[in-house]
């Protein structure tokens, strides 16, 4: 197993050794038999315009992969969020300084692939709408230790922050009131052309503009021809429009995310996992009632009792260690986390993320998909 993330001070633009330690804020150690690499890649698509400015700028995105790796402790524990960018969005949540201490992650930046692991399925992470690419790590480097490269993207200019190499920060820039339908054509097209990077790394080349160096084993581990995506709030929401431009998405994921746009009622044939909070289903959601009509492969509808929206962020974890810096009363709390405890909360969602992937994505077929589970009585089965 894993080690469990250590945590190191924020406030890196104070210096080093400059920022205190109180609130320091940790997430679960993986689960599975591997330890964890990461790398970030910058990546540029030439044939594409930035949606969300002005002028002929190509599009820029930043993406972060997760992998099984070995030889870990001779490379340095990944940030749960780059200094510059971890600044910016802890000062836009209004965070006072030097109050939370944010943790490295389980992941080694640059470490090999581990070869014992196989091929690799690869699955997509889509943040929500506004949010980072790390907001869901508690998730992505779990599923990396069980054995999955696991791709998360931030969406420029959409994100409330991406931190480029240099420690160039860029900002939203998506005007306001700006339909959930755009925005999910621009994360379509943001998918399929990080998909077509990870094919160009399987055939040995390196699509990071500014060349740097892949993990050892990388290109050779790549299974592209075992693809799945998952995303929560409006992230959830972008898998089925993602799944219906890109055949090459065999299976999918919804954590709590509504659904806009036509491609809820086109008809998907290719499996797809809803997972919701306790106030969120079929009878909530028209959205999600449309879309499962529509659902023609394996389909699974499942709640997380005790559960709120956030539940399926790192929040979950991260405002119940620090509620005073993050300005939550106990009230607040139960109102934006639910009543679950947050390590059972993050347990359980991994079990069923990693439950559902390797039925669709390997052909493990396991128990827990089959109906209610006396492990997971948190979770009901909607039929």
């Amino acid at each position: 197993m894993a080690p469990a993330a250590k945590a190191v001070p924020l406030d890196e633009a104070n210096g080093p050794g400059k920022a205190n330690v109180p609130g320091q804020l940790t997430l679960p150690a993986p689960t599975g038999r591997y330890r964890v690499g990461t790398v970030d890649l910058h990546l540029v698509d030439p044939h594409r315009t930035d949606p969300w400015l002005p002028g002929s700028r190509p599009r820029e995105l930043m993406v972060s992969l997760w992998y099984p790796a070995t030889h870990t402790a001779h490379y340095p524990a990944a940030p749960w969020m780059q200094s510059a960018a971890a600044a910016h969005l802890l000062a836009a949540m209004q965070v006072p300084p030097n109050t939370v201490t944010l943790p490295t992650t389980a992941g080694h930046t640059g470490a090999p692939v581990d070869h014992r692991a196989g091929k690799l399925p690869v699955v997509l992470y889509s943040p929500g709408r506004g949010s980072d690419r790390t907001t869901s790590t508690a998730l992505v480097e779990d599923l990396a230790s069980r054995g999955y490269l696991v791709v998360t993207l931030d969406d420029t200019h959409e994100s409330g922050e991406v931190q480029f190499p240099g420690g160039r920060v860029e900002v939203s820039a998506m005007p306001p009131g700006t339909p959930a339908t755009r925005v999910f054509a621009v994360r379509v097209a943001d998918t399929r052309f990080v998909i077509d990077q990870l094919a160009a790394i399987a055939h040995g080349r390196n699509p990071d503009v500014d060349h740097a160096h892949l993990p050892h084993g990388l290109s050779h581990a790549i299974d592209m021809n075992r693809i799945g995506m998952f995303g929560a709030s409006l992230g959830g929401g972008t898998v089925p429009a993602a799944m219906q431009a890109d055949h090459r998405i065999g299976a999918g994921a919804d954590l709590d995310g509504q659904f806009f746009g036509p491609e809820i009622t086109r008809g998907l044939n290719r499996p797809f996992l809803l997972f919701s909070s306790q106030h969120h289903n079929r009878d909530t959601d028209g959205s999600w009632a449309r879309f499962w009509k529509h659902l023609h492969g394996e389909r699974y509808d499942l709640k997380l009792r005790g559960a709120e929206h956030l539940s399926f962020l790192d929040w979950e974890a991260f405002f119940q260690q620090a509620p005073g810096p993050f300005q939550k009363t106990p009230a607040q709390l139960v109102q934006t986390l639910g009543t679950i405890a947050p390590e059972r909360a993050i347990e359980i969602q991994r079990a069923y993320l990693a439950a559902f992937f390797d039925k669709e994505l390997r052909h493990r077929h396991g128990h827990l998909l089959n109906g209610p589970s006396q492990h997971y009585p948190e979770v009901p089965f909607a039929r």
